[in-house]
């Protein structure tokens, strides 16, 4: 598809709240041959321009653009890196530079490139640093401007740059090659690319300039062999039988252009040169009949696509529409064709905010449409890659859609306005009572046949005054009674109230005959049996040796069974083969065996001609014609039999006066008297019509007055069951399609609620979900171990069923909760107090974060209670045994701060055993233990980990005196979060 040059760029400060993307202009005729090699690549993508140069060989023909998404403010060395492994030409871009083959051009990091024209324009960038996608803009650019000659490569990079560009060039029939994600050092850009299904190859870098060179290379397909193609539509018929069989969609209504591009693109990737040889891939590789389906599916689509057109219908035309309706209205919107959904939901935002700014009460309904099931389910997703920042501002990425790792998700406000429902548009019955009617970019694919009878439909479809909004390379010329234009160049028209000529009703479903097809000739009612006795072979073998050739024929001359050899009277006609007794009968035939026919099937009593003068191609015969009805067996009644007998010729007569006649005058006798007996038969046949003709004037004009009187009222019930039929049809149609939503939906919460049973299953964490009066409102088993519930409890208050536990005021903290909103948690021990849980009580928010009940877990604790337990019985069993050692012993922790001494030390240094916890070792007895050697030796068991073994040690207290001490430690080791402790153990000897 190619657009029509446009009058002005539409900028951003002319459109205020829309990103414009620069326009694309196409060239308006090709001037050079050369493909044009454009490789993007972010991060990571360094090593892959370098490979991919080293390996791609001299002369290739082609221009080689190197895109790298890099900082805007990164001054780029790009041209000199390149430079260093390729013997081509490196240059980076300069504004209206002109392309030339063989040459490489790298894209300079601050401007934004496009192709026109055989040109390079350089362009300031619009949109904020990180939302800019250089890689998109040019090869957009690349797909309108250079079409087949055009090729994109996706490199190592992060984000989704170049997802949108490698579809452009898919679209315009050009060639796209990936980088293998297991070799790129980033892989989220080749993923991206490869989701797309657009992709022609996926190679290793180092093996993409061979595979390049190859394509390159490849002979043209569009010259001999696509006139082939165009000659045998039997070959053509082949390939739709083929994804008819395989898809149930037939392409035999799309443009015949299209199609052979299409599959020229095919034939390209697998370098088939030959169309019967596609053909035959087909047949052998149902797989390529998948793709070949996915590839006349193409669509490519974004968000806001030709936003000054959006600007307009949201400005201009949309609130015209809605100042007609009333609060509490529906408005309904078709939109046909939808790809993945951008368009609808840009259409969606645009109603809500024409409703938000009108301060309207009404309610959005959109039906979005496509062919492609997988297009259809990725819609309901509704998730985009982020690169759609692009074309959506920040103000509506706020407000309509959710951020999510590097994805954006459609929120529920939003996704709910829309339904998607798989239609074929010249199969499905069409959506009924429309405002909005949106086409656009699909009609551009059909034949002009269907085309006609799509917009009747549309017609149809609107309501009076409804918008019909269509692609900017679409028409609507030839339908102006439907339609009237209210703006030609984006394609915006208003539907008409006249009423449309009886020539262009609404005619559905479609019926087509794409190609002309051999009529079956209907099979004959009686089947011939195998003989099974000896009477029935001799009665065969007689037949054959003394029974005249000839035919069954039906009254309309059709053959349904030939006996003997009847080439003599019989022969094909030329054109298409069909097997008529009156288009196969010879010269001097064809008269008396329509004469005889009509006959005998209207008197049902044989008729016979003699000496029937035929021409053959070994002269002339003479023979004896007859037909005879056939009333036995029942199988054949209504059937009538040909029979052809040979004469001999007749002699000729002798004059009167006795001698016989020269040849000549023999001859000029014999065709007078076939002349004589050719009108004596036509005076017949023509006094029988006339008297068939009268015997029904009669009855004709006793039944005349009654068909007039009639049919004006058969005319006009013919019309009101017409609509009311495709009324009912549409209705049904629509039916189906929000159906088959909920059914999708019934499908996604069945499994959500399956995967929250079985999560809540494998917590065994007991739950109740309260409302806000109470009431329960769901359980789950585990709750039914500590209060008494059943099912039949779900609607009465948490208040009136007993529980097991000692606490009684559940209720009271769940009503603080609710008021608070801060959420609590008690632990609470059961009535036999063999059981602890931890009760934890929180708000209940629904997905649009509204407060709507609590919810209420118990968490089993008994073993971390019990636990408790033992570690506090365990503690004080040590400290008991600590203080009944007669030695004296202190407990030291990693900064040498007591933690616990027996009595014997605090007795044998006259210390206070209440004052010791807590205090350094050095500090104790008011720093009488700052003995310079003990902190020699204890260093060592800090820093060294060694244990002391009876070192002794000799120090005067400046109140006990003199003490001689053996020391003896032990480093214990405890848990990852607690660190070790010291036992120091002391024998004292006074002097």
């Amino acid at each position: 598809m190619e657009n029509a040059e446009p009058d002005e760029k539409v900028t951003s400060a002319k459109y205020p709240g829309l990103l414009i993307t620069k326009e694309i202009i196409p060239p308006t005729k090709p001037n050079t041959d050369f493909q044009v090699v454009g490789l993007g690549g972010s991060a990571g993508s360094l090593e892959g321009f370098e490979t991919f140069f080293q390996h791609l060989p001299a002369n290739t023909g082609m221009a080689f653009v190197v895109v790298p998404h890099l900082d805007p403010t990164h001054k780029g060395m790009m041209t000199e890196i390149i430079k260093r492994y390729t013997s081509l030409p490196v240059v980076q871009i300069q504004d209206n530079m002109e392309v030339e083959p063989d040459h490489v051009y790298v894209v300079p990091s601050n401007k934004e490139t496009s192709l026109e024209r055989n040109l390079f324009r350089l362009h300031d960038p619009e949109h904020p640093k990180g939302q800019r996608m250089p890689i998109d803009f040019f090869f957009q650019s690349l797909a309108v401007n250079r079409r087949e000659h055009a090729i994109g490569i996706v490199l190592s990079g992060m984000g989704a740059d170049g997802t949108l560009g490698v579809k452009m060039i898919m679209e315009n029939f050009g060639m796209v090659m990936v980088q293998d994600p297991h070799t790129a050092r980033f892989d989220a850009m080749p993923r991206n690319a490869i989701k797309t299904e657009f992709v022609d190859h996926v190679l290793p870098v180092e093996n993409m300039p061979e595979k390049l060179v190859a394509y390159a290379n490849m002979p043209p397909i569009k010259g001999n062999h696509v006139v082939e193609a165009h000659k045998s539509s039997q070959m053509l018929q082949k390939i739709f039988t083929l994804i008819r069989n395989k898809t149930g969609h037939d392409f035999s209504l799309y443009k015949r252009n299209t199609i052979f591009r299409r599959i020229e693109r095919r034939m390209n990737s697998h370098q088939i040169a030959q169309f019967s040889e596609y053909v035959q891939l087909l047949h052998e590789n149902p797989q390529e009949v998948e793709m070949l389906f996915k590839e006349l599916l193409i669509g490519v689509t974004k968000f806001f696509r030709d936003p000054e057109a959006f600007y307009l219908l949201q400005e201009k035309y949309l609130p015209e529409l809605l100042k007609t309706k009333k609060d509490g209205d529906y408005v309904r919107v078709w939109v046909a064709g939808c790809s993945t959904g951008e368009e609808a939901f840009s259409i969606a935002i645009l109603l809500q905010e024409c409703i938000d700014k009108l301060n309207l009460h009404l309610k959005i309904q959109i039906f979005a449409t496509d062919i492609d099931p997988e297009a259809i389910d990725r819609a309901r997703a509704a998730y985009y890659l982020d690169n759609i920042s692009g074309d959506i501002s920040p103000e509506r990425l706020r407000r309509y859609f959710t951020k999510v790792e590097n994805h954006y998700h459609v929120k529920k406000e939003l996704r709910d306005m829309v339904v998607f429902a798989v239609h074929n548009i010249n199969r499905d019955a069409p959506f009924t009572k429309l405002d909005l009617l949106t086409c656009r970019n699909l009609l551009i694919y059909l034949s002009s046949d269907l085309q006609k009878k799509l917009f009747p439909v549309f017609h149809y479809s609107l309501n009076p005054h409804g918008l019909l909004f269509l692609g900017s390379s679409e028409t609507i010329s030839g339908f102006p009674e439907m339609f009237t234009t209210l703006d030609s160049k984006w394609k915006i028209s208003r539907r008409n109230e006249t009423a449309v000529p009886l020539a262009r009703l609404v005619e559905f479903p479609f019926n087509f005959t794409s190609f002309e097809t051999v009529k079956p000739h209907p099979e004959p009612t009686n089947h011939v049996k195998r003989e099974g006795n000896m009477s029935q072979l001799v009665q065969r073998v007689m037949l054959h040796y003394f029974a005249p050739p000839s035919v069954i024929v039906n009254p309309k001359g059709d053959i349904f069974y030939i006996h003997g050899r009847t080439g003599k009277y019989l022969e094909p006609a030329q054109g298409q083969a069909n097997l008529n007794v009156f288009d196969m009968a010879r010269e001097g035939l064809t008269f008396e065996l329509n004469n005889l026919v009509n006959r005998a099937s209207v008197l049902h009593e044989p008729a016979t001609v003699e000496n029937l003068q035929v021409k053959t191609d070994h002269g002339d015969h003479f023979i004896r014609l007859t037909v005879t009805p056939i009333k036995e067996p029942a199988q054949l009644q209504g059937m009538l039999m040909v029979v052809f007998e040979d004469m001999p010729k007749p002699k000729p007569k002798a004059k009167r006066g006795g001698k016989a006649t020269t040849e000549d005058a023999s001859q000029k006798d014999a065709r007078i008297a076939e002349l004589e007996k050719e009108l004596q038969y036509t005076k017949q046949r023509l006094q029988t019509t006339i008297e068939e003709m009268n015997s029904s004037l009669e009855e004709l004009k006793s039944t005349n007055e009654e068909l007039q009187s009639a049919n004006e009222e058969l005319q006009s019930t013919n019309e009101e069951s017409m609509t009311n039929k495709e009324e009912m049809q549409s209705l049904n149609e629509e039916l189906m399609t929000i159906n088959l939503q909920y059914q999708t939906k019934t499908e996604e919460l069945t499994n959500s609620n399956n995967d929250m049973k079985n999560l809540l299953d494998s917590t065994e964490i007991a739950t109740i979900f309260l409302d806000n009066e109470l009431n329960i409102r769901n359980f789950t088993p585990q709750a039914t171990q500590i209060f008494n519930l059943i099912r039949a409890d779900i609607g009465r208050s948490i208040t009136h069923i007993a529980s097991n536990l000692k606490y009684q005021h559940i209720a009271e903290d769940v009503r603080e909760v609710l008021d608070r909103l801060r959420s609590k948690e008690v632990h609470l021990q059961t009535v036999d107090g063999q059981q602890w849980y931890s009760m934890r009580v929180l708000p209940y928010r629904t997905a649009d974060n509204f407060i709507d009940g609590a919810v209420v877990t118990f968490t089993n604790i008994t073993t971390f209670k019990n636990l408790e337990a033992s570690v506090a019985a365990t503690s004080l069993y040590a400290a008991n045994i600590i203080d009944i050692i007669q030695q004296p012993l202190v407990v030291l922790d990693g900064q040498l701060r007591v933690e616990c001494a027996s009595n014997a030390f605090a007795q044998a240094f006259q210390l206070i055993p209440e004052q010791l916890k807590g205090q350094w070792l050095y500090h104790l007895g008011n720093g009488q233990w700052d003995i310079p050697p003990l902190k020699e030796l204890m260093n060592k068991v800090l820093l060294e980990g060694i244990e002391i073994q009876n070192e002794e040690l000799e120090h005067e207290f400046p109140v006990l005196g003199y003490r001689r001490m053996t020391l003896n430690t032990r480093r214990v080791e405890q848990t990852e979060n607690k660190p070790f402790k010291i036992l120091l153990a002391l024998e004292v000897f006074e002097k």
